[in-house]
């Protein structure tokens, strides 16, 4: 009855039932994944959030397929302000509910059914999803970790066919956090060209770099044809109010083709809501006000875990730059699902498992920065305790 791209498994796995049981049982669990913001305590004040909804423009109906015109030049005007790219017209935007929304139509413009898309490895798992509702078939290439990440291009071009048809590039990844180089992205183009490819790139979290220095943005690459997806869900802690975006960039007639294409994609579906359009000059403006705060967060509990390592020295943190995650290196002598599971029912302690995250072995877990200091700091603590624990019989 049902279609085929649907065929996901449904069943809670066993970290989901444990960590439900967990909570049913009334157990206090210190949750280091955490990654909504609204739940971590940072968040804008209330009445900066919604004076702005507040609107009587909002009560017409105006349909827009790439989205209304003030909406799409103050997501401009973002570009310029934070990361000058100053040459980015509204025309080559198209403004979508979200990131996820915003990889379906990019899908849907550049692929048949079956044609290929390359995905980093480790990266988000939400792409095997919007590739599987696409019927697009993603294609994994692998970072590689060596004193910080790089992309394995000897991989990436013994992944690509015929049918690859876009690269997917996390800038920074999730949740690695490491950026792409300007010698990675020379690299990316060429490979683009060789294969008449496109780039797509997801810059969410492009705002947090943990040095507070200004990284470069996709949305000024014009040597292929790129599309840059992010969204006000990271940039200013609002992953209520849906309002997100592609821009496209590269060489003018293919940006036009794009363009002219992701609009009757975007008409279809109908336009975004009126409310957070009109609203999004003020609620871009609102990252002033709440990264400064994010990124005090960040880095005081990576300091904090920084500090707890120091007396656990089979545990290690990979290098990051940018984002909400820190990965920690454990020794491997569990599955990274079956330490998580006994983390939670022994220490009560909840983190993602490197597999999430397509990791290419175990002895990976994945912790969330925002999390509330005091939380983090005990969470880190037992997690830490446990680990050393667990070991110490093989020691003994």
């Amino acid at each position: 009855m049902f279609s085929t791209r649907t065929n996901w498994p449904l069943a809670p796995n066993a970290l989901a039932l444990a960590l439900k049981q967990g909570r049913e049982s009334g157990q206090a669990i210190l949750d280091l994944t955490i990654s909504n913001p609204t739940e971590a305590g940072v968040s804008p004040e209330a009445e900066a959030v919604l004076a702005p909804l507040l609107s009587s423009e909002a009560l017409r109906y105006e349909p827009e397929p790439r989205g209304l015109l003030q909406a799409r030049q103050a997501v401009c005007h973002y570009y310029r302000e934070a990361h000058r790219v100053f040459d980015l017209d509204p025309e080559r935007l198209v403004l979508t509910t979200s990131t996820s929304e915003a990889y379906s139509y990019v899908f849907r413009l550049l692929c048949n059914p079956g044609d290929e898309v390359l995905v980093p490895k480790p990266s988000y798992p939400l792409f095997e999803f919007l590739a599987d509702l696409s019927d697009v078939k993603l294609v994994p290439y692998p970072l590689i970790y060596d004193h910080g990440w790089q992309i394995d291009f000897d991989s990436l071009y013994k992944a690509a066919t015929p049918r690859s048809r876009a690269v997917i590039i996390v800038h920074p990844n999730n949740p690695t956090g490491s950026y792409v180089s300007q010698s990675e992205t020379a690299a990316l183009n060429a490979f683009c060209r060789d294969y008449n490819a496109s780039l797509i790139v997801d810059e969410v979290f492009l705002d947090y770099a943990h040095d507070g220095g200004p990284r470069p943005s996709f949305a000024a690459n014009s040597e292929v044809l790129t599309f840059t997806l992010s969204g006000i869900s990271k940039i200013s802690a609002l992953p209520q109010m849906k309002f997100a975006w592609v821009a496209a960039s590269g060489p003018a007639e293919l940006v036009a083709g794009a363009g002219a294409r992701l609009e009757v994609i975007a008409d279809t579906f109908l336009s975004l809501n009126a409310p957070v359009q009109l609203a999004a000059p003020r609620f871009l403006e609102l990252r002033k006000q709440i990264q400064p705060i994010l990124l005090d967060r960040l880095r005081s509990n990576l300091s904090e875990l920084d500090r707890q390592l120091i007396a656990h020295p089979a545990c290690t943190r990979l290098l990051v730059e940018s984002g909400w995650y820190a990965v920690l290196r454990v020794p491997a002598v569990e599955s990274d699902e079956d330490l998580a599971i006994r983390l939670l029912q022994q220490a009560q302690v909840s983190v993602h498992p490197g597999h999430f995250y397509d990791f290419p072995g175990d002895g990976h877990l994945v912790l969330s920065l925002i999390t509330e200091p005091q939380i983090f700091r005990r969470g880190i603590a037992r997690l830490l305790d446990f680990i050393e624990n667990r070991l110490s019989p093989a020691r003994g």
